[in-house]
């Protein structure tokens, strides 16, 4: 079983770099925009808080050199944006900006945009924006995020399972709290050391770096690694205390808490740190990863003894019952966090972190089977008795001794159900076995952009926010230059694409991409709900762009761009598209 989980967790690590957290929503300047004058400086929006790098930020002008910049910085008040100031002179052409940044969850996201300065340059230079993520450092960081998850599991399971159940031998159970501890301080370990190469997108070898480590230790991520390292110290203090003694005598108060301070430096570096709702949706995820740990490590804790010693009925019983308060815990923290995580029903099949969830539901359901076939079998009190290996007792006296004579006749020994006892392990390997599969799909979707996020940044990317409020538009209108398999197209952006004045500029691209050469240019908008239109914007040629810097929409709704390009004395196409406009 060990085996395969490592095969499942080296297949996911391989199959691509996993989807980070805080989608870019808005760039000033737009992508693709062609401006007048210089910008004095560059801003990016996102669906969450960020954090910056010393290297945020890399723009190049169109000869492929490096521009000189200020250092990255939020913007007023606005953990969500990241912004660096340019130099006075510019200079003229196309400048592309290539980004990194790290989402609140500890996830770094990064991408590249291009605008122009009085018109485009005709042929842009090829620019190396850098790696998005190195290979080796992401897969060896997603292989640590999973055995860190496993030994959670196995750690704090069995610890649980000792406390809550407690079995009277708990030597067998010694081997794998010791094997879990190790694991999960081996692998926050190696997390701590490569977190500064991943969040710069470096290989492994740069984790050697003094500075980058001096980075990372004062980041949040670094000071949660730190905590959590620290409680697995204090955690060794209390085992070696008790090795000793019996595990069932550390004190139950001192391991619930640290068992919580464990699950909050996870809790306080993922998904529950940013979006809405941040101190309930921590509380949520800070539980749902413990009743996780108590069920899945307590099964693991279970099966060992199954395997290895004799087992009283109580200690199942009590397993029970630990299960199905955990069980409970799960649903009700599980239900929240896919609301909060997806936003909308839409979100639950049109986005990969909706597909997730479902097949986790999926697995969920599967592992719910299997519990109750185990929750049936220790019903069951010849299920019990064979899980003991006991008899019943005898009377005080003893047994008679043989031949005939009065005397008390002792009750008949009770026949240990061998097929129960083995319905109880199988169905108890099924629920480990499922339980890890499940463990494994809950690791992705934290390695996967929320839902609700997803559309945000698609909503934007379509001129609207979450909020409904447009955004600067960028609209590409194709037309047809009179000769087969002869098209061009028209990049209309409308800025700041809502009610009230606007800009308009309009760059004509030919049939090769590059910039062409039209004779006229008319753009109109109509409102047909309000039949209001055709209003004419005016652009006028500006040399090389086509632009306008007053032009006003006086409603909201969804207007209708019609773009009408002579592209000869006699010749001359239109073609219309649909542009939102918000208030």
């Amino acid at each position: 079983m060990l085996l395969g989980t490592v095969l499942v967790l080296l297949l996911l690590g391989s199959a691509g770099p996993a989807s980070a957290h805080a989608a870019l929503r808005d760039t000033d300047p737009a992508d693709a925009a062609v401006l007048k004058a210089a910008p004095r400086d560059i801003t990016l929006t996102f669906t969450e808080s960020v954090g910056l790098l010393d290297d945020s930020f890399r723009v190049f002008d169109p000869d492929n050199h490096r521009v000189r910049t200020g250092e990255p910085q939020h913007a007023a008040g606005s953990s969500d944006t990241a912004r660096v100031t340019l130099p006075a002179e510019l200079g003229k052409g196309t400048f592309t900006v290539a980004w990194r940044v790290v989402s609140a969850d500890s996830h770094p996201v990064s991408g590249a945009f291009t605008f122009s300065v009085g018109e485009p340059t005709p042929a842009t230079a090829a620019v190396n924006t850098g790696p998005t993520e190195d290979p080796a450092t992401a897969g060896l960081y997603d292989i640590a995020r999973y055995a860190a998850y496993l030994a959670a599991a196995l750690f704090i399971g069995t610890a649980a399972f000792v406390l809550a159940c407690r079995p009277p031998d708990t030597a067998p159970l010694r081997k794998p709290l010791v094997v879990g501890w190790w694991i999960l301080l081996a692998s926050t370990a190696v997390l701590l050391v490569l977190r500064a190469p991943y969040e710069a997108g470096t290989g492994p070898a740069t984790a050697l770096d003094p500075s980058a480590l001096a980075r990372t230790l004062t980041g949040r991520t670094g000071v949660l690694l730190l905590a959590r390292l620290a409680l697995l110290a204090t955690a060794a203090v209390v085992l070696v205390r008790a090795r000793r003694r019996r595990l069932s005598r550390v004190t139950p108060a001192s391991a619930a808490a640290l068992a919580v301070g464990l699950a909050l430096t996870w809790a306080a570096a993922e998904h529950a740190s940013a979006g809405i709702q941040v101190p309930l949706a921590i509380t949520s995820s800070a539980l749902h990863l413990l009743a996780m740990a108590v069920w899945l490590g307590g099964l693991t804790a279970l099966l060992t003894l199954l395997h290895r010693t004799a087992l009283p009925a109580d200690v199942v019983t009590r397993f029970s019952r630990v299960a199905f308060t955990a069980v409970t815990v799960l649903v009700v923290t599980g239900v929240y966090q896919s609301w909060r995580g997806l936003g909308s029903w839409t979100t639950l099949t049109g986005t990969t972190y909706g597909r997730l969830l479902l097949l986790k539901l999926a697995a969920v359901t599967l592992l719910l089977t299997a519990a109750s076939y185990s929750r049936r079998w220790t019903a069951r009190p010849a299920s019990a008795e064979a899980a003991v290996g006991e008899r019943v007792p005898e009377m005080a006296g003893g047994p008679p001794l043989p031949g005939p004579g009065p005397g008390p006749v002792p009750p008949p020994e009770a026949e240990p159900d061998v097929s129960a006892a083995r319905g109880l392990r199988r169905s108890v390997l099924a629920e480990v076995a499922v339980g890890v599969v499940v463990l494994v799909i809950t690791t992705v979707l934290t390695g996967t952009l929320p839902g609700r996020a997803e559309a945000e940044a698609a909503e934007s990317e379509s001129g609207t926010s979450a909020t409904g409020i447009a955004t600067a538009s960028v609209t590409m209108v194709p037309f047809d230059l009179g000769t087969p398999g002869a098209q061009g197209k028209v990049q209309v952006t409308l800025d700041p694409g809502r009610v009230g004045d606007n800009s308009v500029e309009a760059v004509v691209y030919g049939p090769d991409g590059g910039l062409s050469s039209v004779p006229e240019l008319r753009i109109s908008f109509t409102l047909p709900s309000r039949q209001i239109g055709p209003l004419d914007t005016k652009v006028t040629d500006k040399g090389g762009y086509w632009a306008t810097d007053a032009f006003n929409l006086p409603l909201p709704g969804t207007w209708t761009m019609k773009v009408t390009v002579r592209v000869s004395e006699v010749d001359q196409m239109s073609e219309t598209r649909e542009v939102r406009i918000g208030r």
